[in-house]
Parts: structure tokens; C-alpha cells; sequence
């Protein structure tokens, strides 16, 4: 029968509004008086690599009404979720749940793949235009000499006149771990030193075997 129907290319002249068989993206079938035709689904919008677009949409909608708002952006009030799929499905677009927790929830009639699509991009550019600080790691031990913490504070200073922060980390082995208030010193020290241009984000912390200092730009 179906190859029947492809072969001849028949259209039936329906005076009543069909029975709608399948779900949004699959071959529409439809039956009137017996004999079943065939209309050739849209695709199903693309989901992107967005996975923070997750709305229900068309048959996926199961509650009784819904306050629906089409794609003109006239509010048509509350309405059957039946009738507002119908009216999407005339207008060859979907029938998206915008805001699931009002009551009752609240739809839309657009195209979910550009609607997705254009929300994806904004996502993008969004992150794009964030600003990214880079941490910079200086490692210390609790005999680091004067000389060498000099060049570290040195090193130091010009990351942070670039904008970056920089973590001073100062490791403990064996029983250097039983004085830790010398490592506490070095890095009291160092915060000192560059008082100028950052400030403390945390003060010297002993976690595990390390004590770390965080310094932030002034200009951040």
C-alpha cells in the first residue's frame, strides 16, 4: 500500500482534521477512511554541545494546559496543551516549555533549533569576553636563601604587573614540617615586600606537607 501511494504520488482531499500517529521528527502518518499516508517529518533541531538546553518540547509536554505565548508573541492565555501543539504543528514550528515552574507553565511557539542554536552561541561568546586571570606557582623551601627569595620577589612583582596572580608555596620535608612558623615567616615576609602592588587573597596556610600565600594584582 505505502509503495502504492510513493509510486502514484496520491494526496487525499480530508475534510476533517486527521489523527496525528507518531511524535515530533518522525514520518507523519496520517488516516483517513482506511489508507494511510505518509508526510515526511522535519529533522529534529540540533542539540548543540550545549547541554544547558534542556527544554521539553511538543509531545514531550505532558501537562493538561498550558499558557501559551506563539510565535508572533501574542498571548493567547491559557490554553489545552492538545491546542497548543495543534497550533505549533499548523505553523510548522515546535511548541517549547519556557518556564516549567509557573502554574500553569508557560510555552512558546518557535523553532527550537534556532532557538537553541542562538542560544549555544551567546553561551560562547559570553565566555569568550570573560576575563581569564592566570595563577602563576612559585615554590619555596624553609631554607631558601635571602638571595634567592629576592630573585622569586622579583619575579614575582612583574607577573603581578601583568595582571596574574601568584601562589607562593613553601614545602616541608621531614622534620622541617615541626617548625612551620619559619615558612610562615618567609611568606609574611614576601607579602611585605610587595604591599605596593597585590594584595592578600589568603594568608599563609599550612595544607598537608606545604604553606601557601595567595597574592592578587591591586588592579584586578
Amino acid at each position: 500500500m505505502l509503495s502504492w501511494l510513493k509510486a502514484n504520488h496520491q494526496t487525499i482531499n480530508q475534510q476533517t482534521f486527521p489523527e496525528r500517529l507518531d511524535s515530533y521528527g518522525k514520518n507523519q502518518q496520517f488516516v483517513y477512511r482506511g489508507v494511510v499516508t505518509i508526510r515526511r517529518g522535519r529533522s529534529k533541531p540540533s542539540r548543540d554541545d550545549s547541554a544547558s538546553i534542556d527544554y521539553r518540547i511538543n509531545n514531550r509536554i505532558r501537562v493538561p494546559e498550558v499558557r501559551l505565548i506563539d510565535h508572533h508573541g501574542v498571548n493567547h492565555g491559557v490554553v489545552s496543551t492538545a491546542v497548543a501543539r495543534d497550533m505549533a504543528f499548523q505553523a510548522e514550528l515546535d511548541l517549547v516549555e519556557v518556564a516549567p515552574n509557573a502554574d500553569p507553565p508557560v510555552c512558546r511557539i518557535m523553532d527550537y533549533g534556532k532557538f537553541a542554536y542562538e542560544k549555544t552561541k551567546r553561551e560562547r561568546e559570553a565566555r569568550k569576553h570573560q576575563k581569564q586571570i592566570e595563577v602563576k606557582t612559585i615554590k619555596l623551601t624553609p631554607r631558601t636563601s635571602p638571595f634567592h627569595k629576592e630573585i622569586t620577589v622579583r619575579k614575582a612583582r612583574q607577573w603581578l604587573e601583568e595582571g596574574k596572580k601568584v601562589k607562593f608555596m613553601v614545602r616541608f620535608k621531614a622534620r622541617e614540617i615541626t617548625y612551620p612558623e619559619i615558612g610562615q615567616q618567609t611568606l609574611e615576609e614576601i607579602a611585605e615586600a610587595l604591599t605596593d602592588i597585590a594584595e592578600v587573597e589568603q594568608e599563609p596556610k599550612l595544607e598537608g606537607w606545604s604553606m601557601t600565600l595567595m597574592l592578587n594584582p591591586l588592579n584586578s
